[in-house]
C-alpha cells in the first residue's frame, strides 16, 4: 500500500469496532493503518520519534481520537510531530480546544454567544467576590479538564471562601469562571467533521445536578437539531480550524439565544447502547473521517 497512517484509538464503548471499521474502509483506498501508537510508548531519537521502529514522522498521516490518556510527554511529542506530517486534529486544534479559556476568548472575539466568563489571576481573590456578587452564581471550570471532571458550581461568597484554599492547595497560577446560565439542564451535542454535519443528539442532567456529562450522571437522548444550533456548530469547528469536533450548546433563557459552552475535539461515538437507542450517525462519521483521511494524505 502507497500511503501509511498511524492511528490511536479508544477501545472501549465500542471504540474497537469502530477502529475494524475505520480501518476496512482505508483499506479500500489503498491507505494502511498502524495502530495502537500510544505516544506514551514513542521516543524521540536524533531526527525521528520511533514507536515499535516505527518512524512516525515518516508517515502521511497521524490520527489520535482517545481522550481520556494525555499526558504531557504525548502531547509534548503531538507537538513535535505535527511539525513534519499532518494531523488529525492539527496541534494547535487540539492545544486550542483543550483550554477553556482560549476556546471562548476565541469564539467570542469572533461573534459566537459563549458563557460570560472570567479569568482571574490565583492573587486577585478579590476580584472573584466582585464576580460573584454580580453574577449571583458561577463555575469554576479547569481551563483543560474534561467529562465534567472538576467542575464547581459557587452560589455565593461563602461557597467561594470554602473554595479558594482548596484551589491555592492545586497551586493554580489562575482562575477559569463562567457565569452560571439559566437553563432547562439540556444540551445539544452537535458532531462535525471536515466542516460537515455529522449528528446530533441531546443530554440531560441527572438527579438534582446541572451538568449534562454523562460522566456525571447525565443521561443521552435522541434530539432533532435545528439549523441554528447546526450553523453555530458548524462556525465554532470553522473558527477553531478543527477537522473533528463535537460542539455542546444550550439555550441561555434568560438571554434567549444559544450558547456554545465548549468544543471537544474527540467527541465520542455512539455506544453501541446508544446505537439501539437511534443513534445512527456513526457510519456517516466513520466514511467523512476517511475522506478527510483520503484528502490530507493525497501525494
Amino acid at each position: 500500500m502507497s500511503r501509511k497512517i498511524g492511528m490511536w484509538m479508544y477501545s472501549n464503548s465500542g471504540g474497537d469496532k469502530i477502529q475494524e471499521k475505520l480501518i476496512k474502509k482505508l483499506q479500500e483506498r489503498d491507505i494502511k493503518a498502524i495502530t495502537d501508537i500510544n505516544l506514551r510508548h514513542a521516543i524521540g531519537k536524533n531526527g525521528h520519534i520511533l514507536h515499535n521502529d516505527v518512524k512516525l514522522d515518516k508517515l502521511d498521516l497521524f490520527f489520535s481520537y482517545n481522550a481520556g490518556e494525555q499526558t504531557q510527554y504525548q502531547v509534548f511529542l503531538y507537538q513535535a510531530l505535527n511539525r513534519v506530517i499532518p494531523m488529525i486534529n492539527s496541534y494547535e486544534a487540539f492545544a486550542l480546544t483543550e483550554d477553556k479559556f482560549q476556546t471562548s476568548f476565541l469564539l467570542r472575539n469572533h461573534g459566537v454567544a459563549t458563557a460570560d466568563f472570567k479569568l482571574c489571576h490565583r492573587d486577585d481573590s478579590e476580584r472573584l467576590r466582585k464576580i460573584i456578587k454580580k453574577w449571583d452564581k458561577m463555575i469554576y471550570k479547569p481551563t483543560d479538564g474534561w467529562g465534567g471532571v472538576g467542575l464547581t458550581k459557587i452560589e455565593d461568597e461563602s461557597a467561594l471562601d470554602m473554595l479558594i484554599p482548596f484551589l491555592n492547595q492545586m497551586d493554580l497560577r489562575f482562575f477559569y469562571v463562567e457565569k452560571f446560565i439559566q437553563y432547562d439542564k439540556t444540551d445539544f451535542r452537535i458532531d462535525i467533521v471536515d466542516g460537515k454535519f455529522i449528528g446530533c443528539y441531546g443530554r440531560r442532567a441527572g438527579g438534582n445536578d446541572w451538568r449534562t456529562n454523562v460522566t456525571s450522571g447525565g443521561s443521552v437522548f435522541l434530539r432533532e437539531p435545528n439549523d441554528e444550533v447546526v450553523n453555530l456548530a458548524l462556525k465554532a469547528c470553522e473558527i477553531c480550524k478543527i477537522d473533528i469536533g463535537g460542539v455542546d450548546i444550550i439555550y441561555d433563557q434568560e438571554k434567549q439565544e444559544y450558547v456554545v459552552l465548549e468544543v471537544n475535539g474527540i467527541p465520542a461515538f455512539a455506544t453501541p447502547a446508544q446505537e439501539e437507542m437511534g443513534l445512527d450517525f456513526n457510519d456517516r462519521k466513520i466514511d467523512a473521517i476517511v475522506e478527510l483521511i483520503d484528502r490530507k494524505t493525497q501525494k
